[in-house]
């Protein structure tokens, strides 16, 4: 039986009663919030592995609630599935944007949901337990760059940047080979997994970010094939 702890956000208690029912019998940890203020609140003091979490709800919606849970820095393990009707790319690419790890559409099928819950709890205890891996780089006009998997950390020039989950795993994943060039296949791959939908302008928005905190030459564009770490100015 799992012990993880699960945080259900939606504004339709019929949903939350469903989920807590098939998720509780699975042997997951379940607390409930009705919107996303709440959901802020809640994840704050509960910490939990993974937030199932509706995009349109009153007071805050998802996106926000989303944007300000992964800004918590005791947060930014925690994995965020929207749960939603809607299946327009633009309100899925927000949500990758915004943070999100996956998305579950509504009307929910319960073995697909466990199955996805499962998967996502798998892959990231797998990451977290991974050996402890320091990266030290040389980037940039002598610019120094450290990363460290096990603590979350990256370092330049002595100041300490906070990156949410995915942006560092793509930093890490690109800087693990300074100077390959990894294809979107491969990202998408290693990042995201094959059984999520993302679209190439969900990277781009990523590599925009690390380049905002990081620098803009850190990063180079191949076009049409993927991208790069570059390892020297």
């Amino acid at each position: 039986m799992a012990n993880d702890k699960i945080l259900l956000v939606d504004d339709d208690k019929d949903i939350l009663e469903f989920l807590r029912y098939n998720l509780e019998n699975e042997g997951y940890i379940i607390e409930e919030s009705q919107n996303g203020t709440d959901a802020v609140k809640k994840a704050a003091i509960f910490k939990p592995d993974l937030i199932i979490m509706d995009i349109m709800m009153p007071e805050m919606d998802g996106i926000e609630a989303c944007e300000m849970i992964r800004s918590n820095e005791k947060l930014k393990d925690t994995l965020i599935v929207f749960l939603t009707a809607r299946n327009e790319d633009y309100s899925k690419i927000a949500g990758y944007t915004a943070g999100a790890d996956d998305y579950i559409t509504k009307p929910i099928k319960p073995k697909l949901l466990i199955l996805k819950i499962k998967a996502l709890l798998k892959r990231k205890k797998t990451e977290d337990d991974k050996i402890s891996e320091k990266i030290k780089l040389k980037q940039g006009n002598n610019k120094n760059i450290y990363i460290d998997r096990e603590k979350y950390v990256v370092v330049k020039d002595n100041r300490e940047i906070d990156l949410p989950r995915k942006e560092f795993e793509l930093l890490v994943f690109l800087a693990s080979k300074p100077d390959k060039i990894f294809t979107r296949e491969e990202i998408f791959k290693n990042i995201w997994g094959y059984d999520t939908f993302i679209s190439d302008r969900t990277i781009d928005v990523h590599i925009r970010k690390i380049r905002a905190r990081l620098g803009n030459d850190i990063i180079k564009t191949v076009k049409g094939v993927g991208y790069k770490f570059v390892s020297k100015g």
